[in-house]
Formats: C-alpha cells, sequence, structure tokens
C-alpha cells in the first residue's frame, strides 16, 4: 500500500492554531491535503494529529485521520520521523503492508504537484530515502562559521583548496522538509541512519515554510501572484 502522511500538531508554539488557520480563504493543511489526493501518487492519504479540530477540517475536505496521536508524540520535542513511523505501524496492522511512505508537511503550501512526482519517481530501488530542498545562499565551506575548541571560530568545513567566492565552493542545499519519501522497508530509527539519500531541488519561491504570522502574509502574496499570472497566460 503507497500512503501519503500529513503529520498536523494542535499545539504550534510559532503560530497558534497555525494548520487551520485561513489562507487564501481555505485552512492551510487543506491546501497540502487537495495536493495530496490530486498527485495520484497513494493509495490512501491520512492525517496523523492530536487536535480534534485538526482531524475534523482534514476529514471535511478528504483525509483519513483514523486516531488521534498519543499524547507522547504531540509534544513540541517530539520527532516527526516517529510520528510518520507511529502511522505507517497503523496502517500496516490495520490496512495491510505499507510500500511507499510520501510525506507532505502542512506549512508548505507553495509546492507543486510536480515535486509530488519528481520526488517519487527518484525513489528507486537503489535509494532509502528523497528529500527536498534548494541551493543555499550560506556555504559551510564559504561563510558559515562555528566555534571550535581553541575558542576561536573557523568556517564549519575546510575546503580542499581555497574559496575566493560562494560560485566556486562545493554546492550545498538547505532542506526545505516540504517533501519525504521512503520505501516501507527503509523508514529507519533516523532520518541519516540510511546513506542511499536523493534530492529534488525546490526552487526557492516554493520552498517557505510557514512559522511565523509575517510567512503567512508572504505566501499569500505569492499565492495570489501566482493565481493573477494564470489568469492573465492566453
Amino acid at each position: 500500500m503507497r500512503i501519503i502522511s500529513i503529520c498536523a500538531r494542535g499545539g504550534s508554539q510559532g503560530v497558534p492554531g497555525k494548520n487551520i488557520r485561513l489562507l487564501c480563504g481555505k485552512p492551510l493543511i487543506a491546501w497540502t491535503i487537495e495536493q495530496a489526493l490530486a498527485c495520484g501518487e497513494a493509495d490512501a492519504v491520512f492525517v496523523s494529529t492530536d487536535s480534534e479540530a485538526i482531524a475534523e477540517v482534514a476529514r471535511s475536505h478528504g483525509a483519513q485521520v483514523p486516531f488521534l496521536r498519543p499524547a507522547e508524540l504531540a509534544t513540541a520535542a517530539a520527532g516527526k520521523l516517529p510520528v510518520i513511523q507511529h502511522l505507517a505501524q497503523w496502517v500496516q496492522d490495520h490496512r495491510g503492508p505499507v510500500t511507499r511512505i510520501i510525506d507532505l508537511d502542512p506549512t508548505s503550501p507553495l509546492r507543486a504537484l510536480e515535486d509530488i512526482h519528481a520526488c517519487a519517481a527518484l525513489l528507486d530501488a537503489d535509494t532509502d530515502m528523497v528529500i527536498t530542498g534548494y541551493e543555499s545562499d550560506k556555504n559551510p565551506y564559504f561563510n558559515m562559521v562555528e566555534k571550535k575548541a581553541s575558542g576561536f571560530f573557523e568556517r564549519v568545513c575546510k575546503p580542499a583548496s581555497e574559496v575566493l567566492g560562494r560560485q566556486s565552493a562545493p554546492k550545498v542545499y538547505a532542506m526545505n522538509a516540504s517533501v519525504y519519501v521512503w520505501h516501507g522497508h527503509t523508514l529507519a530509527s533516523s532520518l541519516w541512519t540510511n546513506p542511499r539519500v536523493r534530492l529534488h531541488e525546490m526552487p526557492r519561491e516554493r520552498s517557505i515554510d510557514i512559522d511565523h504570522p509575517i510567512d503567512f502574509d508572504l505566501v499569500e502574496l505569492i499565492m495570489k501572484r501566482r493565481d493573477n499570472k494564470m489568469k492573465e497566460s492566453p
């Protein structure tokens, strides 16, 4: 069984109630549920939440919410991977074997269907996990530093030869957590347990993660501009 998971905790600290806050007239989580249902990449779409309010909105937009998440998986300190594993195990126990899991973050509503399709296509027999990201504007070989045991600061990564500009540094990516994909048998205990990871590069304008009230304003602006361009195109 191929599933899509959408993890939405009720106790958001940065923006209280953000998962069901209206974005361009629609609850934030609804954008991701609609994408999950439209992409055709899964046999079922599940939402894992500890909130009955989120569960109600999720069901009304077509997602399945078969349980409320246990309290120990709903704290601010709880990792996302154990939540996905918990959901996958429930599906395994009640619906049958899980062959692939695509996780879509509800706070990343600007992803496109093409991003989901591209990530699904990257997960082949030689790949354990697919992640998404964008080319970072900060580079550990050039302009990112850390404090060393000496008390002085050095670059995070020492380049093989001196780097005089970011363009000549090894290319690095910032993960945007928009899409993750695993085989059922590679959903491991740590994000980096399996070394065979592929990355689908997304443009910066589709990589915004809503974590602050101002992010809602920014995403709404981008959505409205995108809609206007679509209306204007012949």
